[in-house]
């Protein structure tokens, strides 16, 4: 099963940091593996909240319906896709640090039915795709930080 993990400094306050990032569907100002996102439900974000995200992955892009299914404000947000063939789960942790915030983003990718066959090629594409997003996340982050 892939998984990544990548802890981010940013010099953004902490509060601003969670709300920032709990608009998941903002993925596609910082995630180059992300073509489009769009927030599902009504603000305010919390519990329940839903995004749509067009991922490109391997040539393709597919769509990913997320659910926030843990939401503790300022600190946790945990969010839940899935499609036939794969199960995302991103789990964001936020703490405050001499200089502004950590972000620990860890994201899990679950390949289900017939695409386990494919799981190390999968795991590959995904390592890369994840470093591109933490790369572009670090750089968002302190964008913002200095606006």
């Amino acid at each position: 099963m892939p998984r990544y993990c990548a802890t981010i400094p940013t010099p953004a306050e902490l509060p601003a940091t969670f709300a920032y990032l709990s608009r998941f569907d903002r993925a596609a100002e910082w995630d180059p593996g992300v073509a489009d996102g769009v927030m599902l439900t009504d603000a305010p974000v919390g519990l329940g909240s839903r995004f749509r995200l067009a991922a490109r992955f391997l040539g393709r892009t597919i769509p990913l319906d997320y659910e926030m299914v843990e939401f503790e404000d300022p600190t946790r947000l945990v969010l839940h896709a899935e499609t036939g063939t794969i199960r995302s789960t991103d789990t964001i942790t936020f703490s405050s640090s001499g200089s502004g915030t950590l972000v620990r983003y860890e994201a899990v990718l679950e390949a289900k039915g017939w695409a386990r066959l494919a799981e190390p090629v999968l795991a590959a594409a995904f390592r890369h795709i994840a470093d591109r997003a933490a790369a572009g996340l670090r750089a968002h982050l302190n964008t913002v930080a200095t606006r």
